[in-house]
């Protein structure tokens, strides 16, 4: 009989009561799972490699065989070329597989032998560009809208530049291209790629170039490697001339093509989203003047309606209608003006009859008409008083109708005293009492 599932196994064996498969296979798994870390590094050749969705090898050296297995999601990830015979560094965990009682390396990464420090290599320098603001979206440059001169930087001998050749000349043959040639792998790539860039940065406005393609063909992450030097990512990002960079295939990441303005999968993607196409410009350009041609027929459309509109208007058809109200109300202003003209000018006559009568009423010939005189000493001064004159004063007395000179003889009488007056009694409660 079987045992059932809560039934739980002694710890110790004894001889009347053997260990089950299941238990044994349960206390192996926990002896691995305790006695190994969680995730281990593990170097050998691959063998008895079987792509079947899911990775199936085994990974061996001198003296040992270990069997791994590497699900569809992590390969979809692995680096190409792995292969039987292909020493590698594979990341994972080690586990005990009880449907076939067997020891499994579970691999999460794998990578060819060496190249582990090359990405870890390349994992540092783009956490420093990003640190330093390289990759950032807002530094990029924009393309040109229609380049008449772009620069290929690239090998003569790589595939890629006909790739980009062909391209231009199937979309726009009035682009005109210009080649750099430099080696795109090796020790020396580097330098020569970023001493390309630099020249075309600082001589390319004289040369009318408009924008860069950076680009080369697919292949190992070590044949890319010069796109992920320091040196590279120093010259595109200081480029004073916009840079598209195609390396590699479409999964292959390199440090130029994030720096660079615009990154494309492929070479002949680098020259299509450069370069327009002249078909479909020219159609651009027929639905443009299409849509410029209709704007211009509403246009006068819409102003040989409002010129109808406004000759069907009574000031245009009729405009003595529209201006006989106008002409009448300006008479009547007119007449109203006139009227207050002419009683304004006839209170002011009126006002000017009255001050003159006053000025004449006060005037110094009327009071000389009535019998009256004034007398003005030798200095001209008016005689006010007796004591002004002294003996030999010649005096000038004004009459209304001429003067009489006379001559002072004999000295002045003085004045007449002044009488003093006296207050009236006023009567107070019965009384008499006087007031001084």
């Amino acid at each position: 009989m079987s045992r059932l599932p809560f039934e739980s196994e002694p710890l110790e064996p004894t001889h009347d009561r053997p260990l089950s498969v299941s238990t044994l296979a349960q206390r192996i798994k926990a002896a691995v799972a305790a006695g190994l870390p969680g995730k281990l590094r593990v170097v050998g050749e691959v063998s008895n490699f079987s792509d079947r969705s899911h990775w199936f090898f085994s990974l061996k050296d001198e003296s040992a065989t270990l069997r791994c297995v590497m699900f569809a999601s992590a390969a979809r990830r692995a680096p190409s070329g792995i292969g039987n015979g292909v020493q590698v560094v594979a990341s994972g965990r080690v586990d005990f597989y009880d449907a076939q009682g067997s020891v499994q390396l579970y691999v999460d990464e794998i990578a060819p032998v060496g190249r582990g420090d090359l990405e870890q290599r390349l994992r540092e320098l783009m956490e420093e560009l990003r640190q330093l603001g390289y990759f950032d979206a807002e530094l990029k440059r924009a393309l040109p809208a229609l380049p008449r001169t772009v620069a290929v930087v690239t090998s003569r001998a790589a595939a890629a530049l006909q790739d980009v050749i062909n391209t231009a000349q199937q979309r726009w043959a009035g682009c005109r291209l210009l080649l750099k040639d430099v080696r795109v792998q090796g020790e020396a790539a580097a330098e020569e790629i970023a001493h390309a860039i630099r020249q075309i940065s600082r001589h390319g406005r004289k040369l009318g170039i408009d924008a860069v393609i950076l680009t080369r063909g697919g292949g190992s992450i070590e044949d890319l490697w010069a796109f992920n030097e320091r040196v590279v990512a120093d010259a595109i990002y200081e480029c004073a001339i916009p840079v598209v960079a195609a390396i590699g295939h479409e999964t292959d990441t390199t440090v130029a093509e994030l720096v660079a303005d615009l990154r494309c999968a492929t070479p002949t993607q680098a020259a299509m989203t450069l370069i327009p196409d002249a078909a479909t410009l020219h159609h651009q350009a027929d639905q443009l003047h299409e849509r410029l041609t209709l704007l211009i027929k509403r246009r006068i459309e819409h102003a040989r309606q409002r010129v109808d509109a406004a000759g069907r208007s009574r000031l245009i058809a009729r405009p003595d209608q529209m201006l006989a109200p106008v002409r009448e109300r300006l008479e009547r202003l007119t007449r109203q003006l006139d009227q207050a003209a002419g009683r304004r000018v006839v209170q002011g006559l009126s006002r000017v009859d009255a001050l003159d009568r006053q000025l004449r009423s006060v005037s110094p010939v009327s009071v000389l008409q009535r019998g009256y005189s004034y007398t003005l000493g030798p200095d001209g001064q008016l005689i006010r008083s007796q004591t002004q004159a002294k003996p030999g004063d010649r005096l000038i007395t004004v009459l209304v109708d001429g003067r009489v000179t006379s001559v002072v003889d004999g000295a002045a009488s003085p004045p007449a005293p002044k009488l003093k007056s006296r207050k009236p009694r006023r009567r107070v409660q019965g009384q008499d009492t006087l007031f001084e």
